[in-house]
């Protein structure tokens, strides 16, 4: 069918920006979700500077890469979290500790996220938007149903400031939903755009490898939402349950192979991809297909290289007539 064909870069984010485009070129695909932060997109930047916005769009053309989407995961988990050392990681380093300072620093790059976008073409800003709530998932000690809804209201009134540039700008946002997000699930993300149901800026970016060790169907998922999907991942995972790991992880590492769950490079997990093309078809989806590639067991390079290929193959255009039409008699 020929949808664009991406690189989420978020796990290239340490390979310098030249390098990264004609890395992606080489492996295969017609584009990047170029990540705001690492060594690839200063947001900031972009929103202020339009030299940079052409050396961004002249090194894209060099390589003769499109971009219709940013990915802000990591910028945008700063605002729906707090007080957590972790997102030291996260924001520059002169704000370490400092709680206050990083969920502003957050708020004020993601209006910089939509207005970088306009400037370069893109439509959508993938990403995180954090959750008050997640050490909640467990509900012990006791959880009450004000505490839940009290964190749902505090994501919609963070995240309504930031969806009003979303607006202006003409950009849409989507969130992946992740667990550390306060959309996880299935009946989580239908509580949350319930609470955004007036901000069509705020959709959603599938991604069907965080749905399918927690035992949710992904084309089922991606079917009841489509009409919020603004922008597709192409991930896998395989769960390997095997009578001594667990779901939860075990606060085991990706990769090691005691884990009762992996990511894992496209068609070596257990995602059923077609259903996903069949849905997407269904509905006349035509965004990109950008593959979000994650497998610590498997060389980055080589992985990435087979994915491309994997999801051009598995691309298929619908059909335009009935298979049984050409049997009708004249």
């Amino acid at each position: 069918m020929g949808r664009l064909l991406t690189l989420t870069t978020a796990q290239w984010a340490d390979m310098e920006f030249e390098t990264l485009c004609k890395t992606v070129k080489e492996m295969g695909y017609d584009g990047v979700e170029l990540a705001c932060w690492g060594e690839h997109l200063d947001p900031v930047k972009a929103a202020n500077d339009d030299e940079y916005v052409k050396y961004i769009l002249d090194t894209l053309a060099k390589y003769d890469l499109k971009m219709v989407a940013l990915a802000s995961h990591i910028i945008g988990q700063c605002v729906g979290d707090y007080d957590d050392p972790r997102l030291d990681n996260f924001a520059p380093p002169s704000l370490a500790g400092k709680k206050d300072e990083i969920r502003g620093w957050a708020i004020d790059t993601m209006k910089c996220c939509a207005i970088a976008a306009k400037k370069l073409g893109c439509y959508v800003v993938t990403g995180f938007v954090g959750s008050p709530i997640w050490k909640y998932i467990y509900s012990f000690p006791q959880t009450t149903e004000e505490m839940i809804e009290a964190g749902f209201q505090e994501i919609y009134d963070l995240w309504v400031p930031i969806l009003d540039v979303f607006k202006e700008n003409g950009v849409k946002f989507a969130l992946e939903v992740h667990p550390g997000e306060i959309a996880f699930d299935y009946y989580s993300t239908k509580r949350l755009l319930e609470k955004f149901k007036d901000r069509e800026e705020f959709g959603l970016n599938f991604d069907p490898s965080h749905l399918i060790w927690q035992g949710v169907t992904p084309h089922i998922f991606l079917e009841d939402f489509i009409d919020r999907v603004y922008h597709v991942h192409m991930k896998d995972a395989a769960v390997t349950l095997d009578g001594r790991s667990g779901l939860l992880g075990s606060h085991i590492d990706f990769g090691d192979l005691r884990r009762g769950w992996n990511f894992r490079s496209l068609g070596h997990g257990d995602v059923k991809f077609e259903e996903i093309i069949r849905v997407l078809n269904a509905h006349d989806y035509q965004g990109p297909l950008s593959v979000e590639w994650e497998d610590s067991g498997m060389d980055r390079i080589y992985g990435a290289t087979e994915a491309a290929a994997f999801v051009r193959k598995l691309d298929f255009a619908p059909s335009k007539i009935k298979f049984d039409e050409a049997i009708k008699s004249s």
